[in-house]
């Protein structure tokens, strides 16, 4: 049983320290946002992911899970620090890594023995390089350290389930100790067989990259096979359901719909088309994939529109699902936000329903006309936008 601190309690967070916890060892999640943490001392989940609030509560009753502001006190206390704070987007598309850069500063004054330090969020290439130059730079003289990229990849609706049963487990390690190590916070995964993918650091990074990535271009040809399908009177449902029986396809991400969102592929697609630019390197499929998404999202708006007779304006139009996808309630990057924008702009008017996501979306339109069931969203409207398959 392992000391186990996380920083940072976004969904990446919450959900790895929960989950991690679950497996035996102590764990505290630190943030140094107030509000987030009182929420969760006292017993609330500031976010929607099925399973999250049973996953916390059985282990913060057990012992094993706690929740602090105290940063310091927290890295001071831990054999293995995760740092799981956001990365968004920044200039150019690449990632911004200035959180992550502040708590390598704290890591380093804190130090007080060896430790593994191991990031969980989503980074560019040579970011463990980075990290391990500021912690040395602040650290006390003789502190010690190893160093571990470890990416995650968990699913918003079904992070809890990806987590405590994943595909497999990458370990981006700087020694053979600190592999040992992670091997052993994850050990009733090892145990029960699940791969342990044993990196170098740069590769693990790459992974996460390279996984989403593949996973947006799949969506983004899946929506023009849709669009080609529509063209030419075919069935793009079947179409992708023959596809993904071929068992070099796999069914999974073949749902043609209105583009991709959420917090990490439009990110993370971004990022490494960032990267390969300033790399030298073009990855053109990657390009094409963001331009095919956001061609979608208009598209969908262009077909709405004329489906009202080519105007907005006078008309009141009902947006079923705000969420980037179901179960969940995350806005970010949400195809309904450019559909509900657009409608305004052009005269219109907006009913807006989501069974998780009101609250969320709120933030980005205060004004909007919320309604509390997919029933009272179509009454009396002009036309219906189903923007999220929820199961209702």
């Amino acid at each position: 049983m392992r000391k186990i601190t996380v920083i940072g309690t976004g969904y990446v967070g919450l959900v790895s320290g929960a989950g991690i916890s679950d497996f035996g060892h102590h764990v505290t999640c630190a943030d140094i946002v107030e509000s987030k943490i009182k929420l969760l001392q006292e017993g609330k989940i500031p976010i929607y992911e099925p399973g999250l609030d049973e996953l916390v509560d059985r282990n913060v009753s057990a012992g094993r899970l706690s929740f602090t502001t105290k940063v310091d006190e927290a890295i001071q206390q831990a054999d293995v620090i995760f740092i799981a704070v956001g990365t968004p987007q920044g200039e150019n598309g690449e990632a911004n890594i200035s959180a992550v850069e502040a708590v390598a500063r704290s890591i380093g004054k804190n130090l007080n023995g060896y430790k593994v330090i191991c990031t969980k969020s989503t980074v560019p290439v040579g970011t463990g390089d980075r990290v391990c130059e500021l912690i040395r730079e602040t650290m006390p003289e003789g502190g010690e350290f190893d160093y571990v990229s470890n990416p995650e990849f968990l699913r918003e609706g079904s992070a809890v389930k990806d987590f405590l049963w994943p595909d497999r487990v990458v370990i981006g390690a700087s020694s053979d100790k600190a592999f040992d190590i992670l091997r052993d916070v994850y050990r009733p995964l090892y145990v029960n067989e699940k791969p342990m993918v044993h990196t170098n650091v740069a590769t693990a990074e790459m992974i996460k990259y390279a996984a989403n990535a593949f996973l947006a271009l799949k969506i983004s040809y899946i929506n023009e096979v849709a669009n080609l399908c529509e063209a030419v009177g075919a069935d793009v449902h079947l179409v992708a359901k023959a596809m993904g029986q071929d068992g070099r396809i796999s069914p999974k991400f073949l749902h043609p719909g209105p583009g991709f969102g959420g917090s990490c592929f439009p990110k993370d697609t971004h990022a490494i088309a960032a990267l390969s630019r300033k790399k030298g390197v073009p990855m053109n499929t990657i390009d094409a994939a963001i331009i095919t998404n956001n061609d979608q999202k208009k598209r969908m708006t262009e077909k709405l529109k004329n489906l009202v007779g080519g105007d907005f304006s006078g008309k009141t139009i009902g947006v079923l699902g705000l969420a980037f996808k179901p179960n969940t309630d995350d806005v970010r990057e949400s195809s309904s936000i450019e559909m509900i924008q657009t409608i305004l702009d052009g005269g219109g008017k907006v009913k807006a329903y989501d069974p998780m996501a009101n609250e969320s979306m709120k933030k980005v339109f205060p004004n909007l006309n919320y309604s509390h069931s997919w029933e009272e969203t179509c009454d009396d409207v002009d036309a219906v936008a189903i923007m999220t398959e929820w199961n209702e």
